[in-house]
């Protein structure tokens, strides 16, 4: 179970920081729920893809994790 909440946390900060860089991109001015980091768009833009980047690893870890404690049982 504990597996599984870690993966869709995951996947949550996937679309969030891969919606945020597409928004970025389109639209300079647009900071999101980023707005408060200094740092222009490129700080922003970074921002939003290391948070695509660490939800990504994180529910691909948990995914591991949880095949891996079921074929334990």
């Amino acid at each position: 179970m504990k597996y599984t909440v870690l993966q869709v946390l995951g996947v949550a900060l996937l679309v969030l920081g891969a919606q945020g860089a597409i928004r970025r991109l389109v639209h300079h001015e647009d900071a999101g729920l980023l707005g408060w980091l200094p740092g222009g768009f490129a700080v922003g833009l970074t921002a939003h893809l290391l948070a695509a980047a660490a939800g990504a690893c994180l529910a691909g870890w948990a995914h591991r994790a949880a095949k891996d404690s079921d074929s334990r049982d």
